[in-house]
């Protein structure tokens, strides 16, 4: 058995589909990935979008980010299948290297303990209404 590494994939849908024709195609690319053994870890559905330029004759698409745990041989039949589905304009599959997830703990780490900048300005903003 190969060794799960960790991926992420972004994911344009076609946004001049209907709702539900929209869940139907998340629903199969969460499908997709979790039928070759992998294990989705988050999902982060953004929404329609307006995109920089024409995808086929799209000028709308639902943009939807997925992390997930997957063996490298995996990878390929995900792809094959996302290429072949009309209603997937475009998709990216990276894997998430060393480096790149030590910078996000280091970050993630560094945003909690200063804190948000709209965190730091409502102090400020609070005692200058009270007076």
């Amino acid at each position: 058995m190969n060794k799960l590494k960790q991926y992420e994939c972004t994911v344009i849908i076609d946004g001049g589909l209907q709702d539900d024709a929209i869940a139907a195609a998340m629903e199969l690319v969460k499908k997709t990935i979790t039928d070759q053994g992998s294990v989705i870890n988050n999902v982060l559905e953004v929404g329609r979008r307006k995109m920089a330029y024409l995808i086929g004759k799209s000028s709308v698409g639902y943009y939807a980010h997925i992390e997930f745990d997957a063996a490298p041989s995996a990878i390929a039949e995900i792809e094959r299948v996302f290429r072949y589905e009309e209603n997937i304009l475009r998709f990216l599959i990276i894997q998430l290297s060393s480096p790149l997830l030590e910078m996000r703990k280091r970050v993630e780490k560094y945003s909690v303990m200063l804190g948000s900048p709209e965190d730091q300005a409502e102090p400020e903003s609070e005692s200058t209404a009270k007076s």
